[in-house]
């Protein structure tokens, strides 16, 4: 098992990974549902917690899928992690387990969280309360109610609002509730919520962790004893990865470092171009000096990702326009993968919020939302160049 003071890319490679008697130099995938024991003395020794051993995957007892957990931890650097098939599945036993007192998400969020928390929740009479981020001067009196878990993302959808995860988690623990950092936008090579004073931190491992579009999975990770509980929800809830998507998941974190180092570079490379561009109103990236979050950014991130969120000079159908003439990016929802993926939120993520929520939220007719991928710089931004010419 690899030392968790190795750097990161030693630890994408070589962190969790298990070897099997023929000598493969990763986890083999095993599809088996359930494993055999020698006695019954064994399998006793496993199901009262003294002996760690696979048993059954529906528990997340598979060896393919704890190689992940091990290597997902090492990379965030918390003592222990948990995967689900997707994300939601991760919020969702996050939210059910600690958020039982009471649940704050500020600033913008993915629509299916927003839904969760504003709707599904408390009608299982659970209290919930969403903050914009120019609301956070009411965080307080939001703890002060007795709220248990506070959530939020950084960078958040679409907006790439960024938050000192340190001062909010210094407030929470004042008021004795838990921090959860979704670092799906960041990922562990750009930020890491642990250190920085978070007690919880939640993926959507299908975006930068898998990273190839082609699985579904989720993590949350911390202290052993906050993921404790969530584990033992599990069984309950049912959200645990199949071994396939585990591997696939393995398999693309060994090149996080490398794909990460190159949505950085695209990212700020884009967003310079269009920001500069006549025909673009505002763009949004932490990375530029115009983000208003980015003395925090600065101080926070290593590097400011890939995701360029950006308003064309133009309505609806300008904008439709303008995105039907890219040629690189595909028409796309979802982000993180090699390929670059361009959306407007209005017509995909957002598309069912009422306009004048989608407003206060900053969701305009022209606003996009751009994933650049591992693509030539160069090449993309004269796509977007030529793209602009259609608007």
């Amino acid at each position: 098992m690899t030392g968790r003071s190795q750097g990161l890319s030693t630890r994408c490679v070589h962190a969790g990974e298990i070897d099997d008697a023929h000598g493969s130099p990763h986890t083999p995938i095993y599809t088996s549902t359930t494993f055999r024991f020698a006695s019954t003395a064994d399998i006793v020794e496993v199901v009262q917690g003294r002996k760690s051993a696979a048993l059954y995957t529906r528990y997340g007892l598979n060896p393919t899928i704890r190689s992940l957990e091990e290597k997902l931890a090492q990379l965030e650097g918390a003592e222990a992690a948990l995967a689900f098939c997707s994300g939601m599945a991760a919020e969702s036993a996050l939210f059910l387990t600690h958020g039982r007192k009471g649940i704050v998400c500020l600033g913008d969020a993915y629509g299916g969280t927003l839904e969760l928390v504003a709707a599904q929740l408390p009608e299982l009479g659970m209290r919930t309360a969403l903050l914009l981020g120019s609301e956070s001067d009411r965080l307080e009196a939001e703890l002060r109610k007795g709220a248990g878990l506070v959530f939020f993302e950084t960078p958040t959808n679409p907006g790439l609002e960024i938050f000192d995860i340190r001062a909010i988690a210094d407030l929470a623990h004042r008021h004795g509730a838990l921090v959860a950092v979704d670092n799906t936008f960041a990922s562990p090579a750009n930020q890491q919520p642990l250190a920085l004073g978070a007690d919880l931190v939640v993926h959507s491992a299908t975006k930068y962790l898998g990273g190839h579009n082609d699985l579904l999975c989720g993590v949350v990770l911390g202290s052993a004893e906050q993921v404790a509980p969530i584990r033992a929800a599990v069984g309950v809830l049912g959200g645990v990865p199949d071994a396939h998507s585990a591997y696939l998941l393995l398999r693309g974190l060994k090149t996080l470092a490398l794909r990460m180092e190159r949505h950085n570079a695209n990212g700020m490379r884009v967003a310079r171009f269009l920001e500069a561009h006549p025909r673009i109103r505002r763009v949004w990236y932490p990375g530029l000096a115009s983000h208003p979050d980015h003395a925090i950014a600065a101080r926070t991130l290593a590097g400011f990702g890939g995701v360029v969120t950006f308003e064309v000079d133009t309505d609806l159908e300008g904008c439709m326009r303008f995105i039907d003439a890219c040629r690189i990016p595909y028409i796309a929802p979802s982000l993180g993968g090699v390929e670059s993926l361009i959306e407007m939120p209005v017509l995909m993520s957002f598309w069912d919020v009422e306009p004048k929520a989608r407003q206060a939220m900053g969701i305009t007719d022209s606003l996009v939302r751009l994933s650049c991928g591992v693509e030539d710089a160069d090449d993309l931004i004269a796509d977007f160049e030529q793209a602009l010419r259609k608007v």
